[in-house]
């Protein structure tokens, strides 16, 4: 078919008046999907589940450095687990910090403590009249939720298929000292899927920022979360590019195994700087003795080393793959063409980013939501839930099954149809 917007007025109220008769066909159904989030499905949750038995009352609970894992103590977390996490973040073992169960909460602590102690000597945030963060958009809601509970202004920065916008960020970054900080996820990006240049990488790295406490808040979610074996994305190491240049304090980096292990039950950590990892200790002390060491040993356990998590990986891929391609599939079959969106086709992680025509994304996922199908809200994507364009729709397709997908993707593209369709004759 022509594209929408080479259709006359007449033949856009018959293809409408089609289209509603098969939207209200499929509302009869009384469906309920969701492609809101991503949450692993069960299938990925079962590959998991020898996990449960790596340890029991007959295990040996000592770690491999002599630590009885039942009892306090080791604030930095054993040192099994520090290596293991140290390579998924292709760190040095004495670069990583292990904290609980989820690199969001780590991101939570440390913009936590960089408001009311400061980074290294630094005046607390929380002290300054105004304080100023740059967030790529698209990108992570959760990232923005953070930085607005703490009162800290957004600044968008497009996200370019090569990453963050970096003429943008330098020379932002150059000139405002109440800019503290920036958001990244620099492998197949939340939600768009891009993955950062080594260019990209090495200009962050030579960053000069006009606040001597800036920094990059590194969240490595999908380093090893590829789709296709044959295709996977590298993506240079920030701390050892900025180590070269004389820069090591500018980045935090943040990793975990929530989505490589259990979602609730994972291990995570926090890469950085010798200076960086001062700071973050003298904290901690006061928040815990040592965090949960029988998981730490349970995920070391079951692993081994990063060659088993590269094969637990593939599980998760052989679960994930058809997936994406069962949404391309119908994106490209039912609306390739028609210039009423536009969509990315990521190589790894956890989304896709679909572009509708300006000021429709609101109206599609309300009208999505009426067939039985939630998705994430339109504007989650940017901070303070306001995409300027209202245009961008993340995709979470890791949850349903493949024939669930089926379904709900036809259910999305009506919905894109008919809203599009809508605005083209209220033109």
């Amino acid at each position: 078919m022509a594209p929408y917007s080479k259709l006359s007025k007449e033949k856009l109220k018959n293809l409408k008046s089609d289209l509603e008769k098969q939207f209200e066909e499929i509302k009869k159904k009384g469906l309920h999907l969701d492609m809101s989030r991503g949450k692993p499905s069960k299938a990925q949750l079962d590959i998991g589940i020898g996990m449960m038995d790596v340890l029991t009352s007959e295990s040996d609970l000592v770690s491999s450095d002599g630590v009885d894992c039942r009892n306090y103590g080791v604030l930095d977390g054993i040192s099994d687990a520090r290596k293991l996490l140290a390579d998924l973040s292709e760190v040095p073992e004495r670069s990583v910090i292990i904290y609980g169960n989820s690199s969001l909460n780590v991101m939570f602590d440390t913009m936590s403590r960089a408001m009311t102690h400061g980074f290294m000597g630094s005046t607390p945030w929380g002290r300054l009249d105004h304080v100023k963060f740059l967030c790529p958009v698209p990108g992570y809601d959760r990232h923005f939720a953070i930085t607005e509970f703490f009162g800290i202004e957004m600044i968008n920065v497009p996200l370019l298929e090569t990453g963050p916008d970096m003429d943008m960020v330098e020379e932002l970054v150059a000139k405002d000292p109440l800019i503290k900080g920036i958001w990244c996820v620099p492998k197949y990006s939340n939600p768009t899927g891009i993955s950062y240049s080594d260019e990209t990488v090495r200009r962050f790295a030579r960053l000069k920022p006009a606040a001597k406490d800036f920094r990059i808040f590194w969240d490595n979610a999908y380093s090893i979360h590829h789709l296709y074996d044959d295709k996977r994305v590298v993506v240079l190491e920030l701390l050892n590019e900025c180590i070269k240049v004389g820069n090591p304090d500018i980045v935090i980096k943040f990793i975990s195994t929530s989505k490589v292990s259990f979602p609730g039950s994972g291990i995570a950590a926090l890469a950085a700087s010798r200076g960086n990892l001062e700071d973050a200790r003298r904290y901690m002390k006061y928040q815990t003795i040592g965090h949960d060491k029988l998981n730490q040993l349970r995920h070391v356990r079951y692993f081994k080393d990063m060659l088993g998590v590269y094969e637990h990986m593939r599980k998760h891929a052989a679960i994930l793959r058809p997936k994406f391609e069962k949404v391309d599939e119908v994106l490209t079959k039912e609306l390739g063409g028609l210039g009423i969106g536009t969509w990315t086709k990521p190589l790894g992680g956890y989304f896709i980013s679909f572009d509708s025509m300006e000021g429709c994304a609101k109206a599609i996922v309300a009208k999505a939501k009426e067939a039985g199908l939630v998705m994430t809200d339109a504007g989650a994507t940017y901070p303070y839930g306001k995409d300027p364009k209202d245009c961008n729709i993340r995709i979470a397709p890791s949850f349903p099954t493949v024939e669930e997908l089926e379904i709900a993707s036809k259910i999305f593209v009506l919905s894109v149809k008919l809203v599009s369709i809508e605005k083209l004759l209220n033109a």
